[in-house]
């Protein structure tokens, strides 16, 4: 049973989505900042860069099942997942600061990028899975996860902004400020302390609900039964359908975050200002999605709502660029640009945004879909799945982001201004291609998930039954 029946506290929403602070920290910096960072400020190659963070991403997300399963068995006074946010944080913390101020100081060999960051990825995965595994288990209401699912979204997304606002206009002022590396140190030191807020503050803030010893007390961790448990979570109909979505949604986020800076410096000639807006047009943009995706969902449900955010953001995306190629685009770096670039990208991103809510929101209803058809509740396993298949499409992303580049023959501490006009198309037509294959793909995929609202309130009926049927078993003497 869920441990809130009906409508959830205001306090409560605000608390878990709190937690996710730290995920957008991170993704801000890993999306934004990362290959820049590496590849135009300590001058490594960017194709070696993508790969060592692709390869770190695959490593972590063959791990996340387990962490997964074992957060799934975790079996203390404090309840399952508990355990994990209170001891985790700490080491992320420490981990994130060596990826932004490498050991000595200066530019990191592949194998050292490597390890620092699948620690990072590890570390950030042990406080996550268990976080974002709390929600199907907070509440079993279709439209109240996909309320929870707003504020971890918002609360996501408002740390990832706020880094990168005091990247812009402290740490790494300018387009220059981002090609130099001084800045980046202060970006991961404040980056570590804000995650280390947002998971102890969100755990002791849900202390008090989720603190217990669990109903059901799993079986002993074993490795055979473990990757036994998430093949079978994993073979689950509705979650293969998702992920095929998820994964062309995630690299297509993963490769538009990757190429953000590279695209605004170079192509759109972003100065100071411009690129000061940045991150409060993604932050208006964050605010939209936060009122329209409930009615999304209330009107066409979870699966449509997000087949049509993956189309209108593809479309949305690719207007600037197409009319740039046409030669029919204000200059670069004016005014008229400037305002019609984020025109475009307000909405585009809204609706992106729109589409990684629905799709994460499902994956709380193929809990209840396991457990009918198993008997088991596998909150941990699906949702590391959901990492999973998400890290393995970033690291995809970040991969394609980083051979983009290095195909279009775009030189280490390159000049705004100075960059060929061929070099420019070159990554334009790539990158419109890659988002619109992806695009196309999301939307079909995500659209044909098996189970709607119906489906879902009709299987917890089940459920309850069942439920109140054995606990009328169990106080009825023989």
């Amino acid at each position: 049973m869920p441990f809130i029946s009906g409508p959830l506290p205001q306090r409560l929403k605000l608390v878990h989505g709190f937690g996710a602070v730290a995920f957008g920290v991170k993704d801000s910096g890993f999306s934004f900042f990362l290959l820049i960072f590496y590849n135009q400020a300590l001058g490594m190659d960017a194709g070696l860069v993508s790969l060592a963070l692709a390869m770190a991403l695959v490593i972590d997300a063959f791990v996340d099942p387990l962490l997964g399963n074992l957060s799934d068995r975790t079996w203390t006074r404090w309840g399952r997942r508990l355990p994990w946010l209170y001891a985790a944080p700490i080491p992320l913390a420490f981990a994130w600061v060596l990826m932004w101020h490498p050991p000595g100081g200066g530019t990191p060999s592949f194998w050292e990028l490597l390890a620092i960051a699948v620690s990072v990825r590890v570390l950030l995965s042990a406080c996550e899975v268990p976080s974002v595994s709390l929600l199907p288990e907070i509440t079993a209401d279709y439209d109240e996860r996909t309320t929870l699912f707003r504020y971890r979204y918002l609360f996501g997304w408002c740390g990832g902004l706020l880094m990168m606002v005091l990247a812009y206009f402290v740490f790494m002022p300018g387009a220059e400020g981002l090609l130099r590396p001084e800045g980046y140190f202060w970006f991961g030191l404040v980056g570590g302390i804000l995650m280390v807020v947002s998971v102890l503050g969100s755990a002791l803030g849900q202390h008090s609900l989720v603190a217990g010893y669990p109903t059901v007390k799993a079986p002993p961790f074993t490795w055979k039964g473990a990757f036994g448990e998430i093949f079978d979570a994993f073979s689950e109909r509705a979650f293969l359908i998702f992920a095929v979505g998820g994964l062309a949604a995630y690299i297509s986020q993963g490769l538009t975050f990757s190429l953000s800076n590279y695209l605004n410096v170079f192509v759109w000639r972003f100065d100071t200002w411009e690129l000061r807006l940045y991150p409060v047009i993604l932050f208006i943009s964050v605010i939209l999605m936060f009122f329209i995706v409930g009615p999304m969902h209330r009107r066409w449900g979870k699966p449509k709502s997000a087949a049509i955010g993956s189309l209108g953001s593809v479309g949305l995306t690719l207007v600037p660029y197409s009319l740039f190629l046409a030669g029919v685009w204000p200059a670069a770096g004016s005014i008229a640009s400037t305002a019609m670039f984020y025109a475009f990208t307000l909405f585009a991103n809204t609706l992106g945004v729109v589409v990684m809510i629905s799709g994460s929101s499902m994956i709380a209803e193929i809990v209840e879909a396991y457990q009918e058809r198993t008997g088991r509740r596998a909150e941990g396993s699906f949702y590391s799945g959901n990492w999973f298949v998400q890290k393995c499409a970033t690291g995809g992303g970040i991969l394609l982001s980083g051979q983009v580049i290095a195909a279009s023959q775009l030189s280490s501490h390159a000049v705004p201004g100075s960059v060929p006009i061929e070099v420019l198309n070159q990554i334009i037509l790539l990158y419109g291609s890659a988002i619109t294959v992806l695009g196309i793909v999301a939307a079909f995929w995500l659209s044909r998930f098996p189970i709607d609202r119906a489906q879902h309130e009709a299987r917890l009926a089940i459920l309850d039954q069942a439920a109140r049927a054995d606990v009328d078993a169990a106080v009825t003497p023989p």
